[in-house]
C-alpha cells in the first residue's frame, strides 16, 4: 500500500510559531503521516509520522477558539478554522492515529524479537492466503445453506402444486365419481416443518470480519466512531457500544462504492423516499474490501482513487496458487541441508555465501510452513467440493423452477376452463 495515498484533506489554518502568525492551507492525512501545505506558497510546513504523535486534543483559549492540537514528540501543533468542523477532523485523525499506534507496536515488537527471513515472509504470505480462503469458505457455506433452503422451498411448492392438481382433478370430475373426495387429503399432513430450519441458519451465522470505522450517515457533516461487521449474508453497522445502527442483508444492498482503499459507501435505493446510505472510513478497510468484492462482485464499484489499490492487490495474485506452491517447494527443498547453500560454495565470496545462508529457512519454519500448506490443501479441496455441490444444486433448482412454471401454466389453463 502506497504511503502517499490521500485519505482525507481539510481546509484550515496552522499557527506558524517562527513568524507568530496563522497560515491558511490544507491539512492532509495519509495512511502513515499528517501534512500541512500553505495555500499561498505551496510550502510543506508540517510533515510527521502518525506513530510520533503523543496526543491529539480539542482545545481553546481566550485568543484561539475551536482549535485542534497535536503533540508530536516535544512540539505542539495548533490547527484552527477546520472545515467542515473540528469534531469531524478530530474523530478521523484519532482513529487513524490509534490504529497506526496499535499496528506499529505489534509490528515493532515482533520485528525487534525476530529478524525478518525468507521463511517468515513466506509464512506471512501463506497465513494471509489461509485467512482469505477461510473467509471464502464461510461465504460459500452460507450460500450452500441458502441453496438448501431454496430447494426445500421448491419441494414445498411442488407439494402444494400436487395438492392443487388433486383439487382441480376433483373439480373437473363428474359428481357421480365415487373417489373424488379422498384424492387430496393424504398429503396435507407434512406441512408445518419448514420454518425452523430456515430461521436456524441466521442464528448459526458466523462473523467473517469486524473492523472499527468512522461512520457518516447520508450527507451529514457529523461523523461518529463505530464498527463494521461482515457476515456471509450481509453487513452490519453498529456504534461503539455495539448497538446496531443499520443492518444490510445482501439483497438489500444496491451498490457499494470504493472511494479510496480506506473509504467506502453502502447504499440501498428506495422509490418515493430517501435512499439509505452510509459512508465508512477505516484504517482496516483494506482488509474488508476483498471480502466485500467477493460477496458483492456485481454491486461493487471502484472509483478513480481506488483503482490503483485494485491493481496493486490483484497483480501479485494473478498466479497466486502457482507462485505460493513454487516458492514453498523451493524453500522447503533447501531445508534438507540448512547449513550449506545449494550447489556448494565454490567460486563464491563470503558475502554471497552469507546471503545464501540468510535465505535458508530453519527446521521450525519449515515445519510451520508444511502445517499451513496442509491446511490450505484441505481448505482448497473442501471449497472445490462445495462449489461442485452448489453447481449441482443450481442445476436442480433450475430444473425445479422450469417444472413448476410448466405446472402453473397448465393449472392456469385448467382453471380457465372451469370458469
Amino acid at each position: 500500500m502506497s504511503e502517499d495515498i490521500r485519505i482525507h484533506s481539510w481546509p484550515c489554518s496552522y499557527y506558524l510559531d517562527t513568524s507568530k502568525q496563522w497560515v491558511s492551507g490544507r491539512l492532509l492525512l495519509t495512511p502513515v503521516a499528517i501534512k500541512f501545505t500553505a495555500d499561498k506558497t505551496g510550502e510543506l510546513l508540517v510533515n510527521f509520522h502518525l506513530s510520533s504523535i503523543s496526543e491529539i486534543k480539542k482545545e481553546s483559549s481566550n485568543l484561539i477558539f475551536s482549535s485542534l492540537t497535536i503533540l508530536e514528540k516535544n512540539t505542539k501543533h495548533w490547527f484552527s478554522s477546520l472545515q467542515p468542523n473540528r469534531n469531524v477532523v478530530f474523530n478521523i485523525l484519532e482513529h487513524f492515529w490509534r490504529e497506526q499506534l496499535l499496528s506499529s507496536q505489534g509490528a515493532g515488537a515482533e520485528a525487534a524479537a525476530l529478524p525478518s527471513t525468507k521463511g517468515k515472509e513466506l509464512t506471512g504470505l501463506l497465513t494471509g492466503s489461509q485467512k482469505r480462503l477461510e473467509d471464502t469458505a464461510k461465504v460459500l457455506h452460507y450460500q450452500g445453506e441458502q441453496f438448501d433452503n431454496i430447494m426445500r422451498g421448491l419441494n414445498k411448492i411442488e407439494g402444494d402444486m400436487d395438492v392443487a392438481d388433486r383439487l382441480l382433478t376433483e373439480l373437473e370430475s363428474p359428481s357421480w365419481w365415487p373417489f373424488s373426495s379422498k384424492l387430496w387429503k393424504a398429503p396435507l399432513e407434512a406441512k408445518p416443518k419448514e420454518t425452523a430450519t430456515v430461521s436456524d441458519s441466521k442464528n448459526q451465522e458466523g462473523i467473517v470480519i469486524r473492523i472499527p470505522v468512522i461512520i457518516t450517515h447520508r450527507t451529514d457533516s457529523n461523523v461518529k466512531p463505530g464498527k463494521l461487521t461482515l457476515f456471509a449474508s450481509g453487513l452490519e453497522i453498529s456504534d461503539c457500544n455495539s448497538q446496531v445502527i443499520h443492518r444490510f442483508e445482501s439483497k438489500d444492498v444496491d451498490d457499494i462504492r470504493v472511494h479510496t482503499p480506506y473509504e467506502i459507501s453502502v447504499r440501498q435505493r428506495f422509490i418515493g423516499k430517501p435512499d439509505t446510505s452510509y459512508r465508512l472510513l477505516s484504517a482496516k478497510m483494506p482488509e474488508a474490501i476483498p471480502i466485500l468484492e467477493m460477496q458483492f462482485s456485481k454491486k461493487i464499484q471502484f472509483l478513480e482513487d481506488a483503482l490503483g489499490f485494485v491493481g496493486a492487490r490483484k497483480s501479485p495474485q494473478v498466479d497466486l496458487g502457482t507462485s505460493i506452491w513454487r516458492a514453498a517447494t523451493g524453500l522447503l527443498g533447501g531445508v534438507v541441508q540448512p547449513g550449506s547453500p545449494v550447489g556448494g560454495t565454490e567460486g563464491m565470496d563470503k558475502d554471497q555465501v552469507q546471503l545464501q545462508k540468510q535465505e535458508k529457512i530453519s527446521q521450525e519454519e519449515a515445519k510451520e510452513l508444511k502445517q499451513i500448506l496442509k491446511k490450505l490443501k484441505g481448505l482448497a479441496l473442501e471449497t472445490e467440493a462445495e462449489l461442485e455441490r452448489q453447481d449441482e444444486a443450481l442445476d436442480s433448482i433450475t430444473t425445479s423452477v422450469d417444472r413448476a412454471t410448466l405446472n402453473i401454466d397448465k393449472q392456469n389453463r385448467r382453471i380457465k376452463k372451469l370458469t
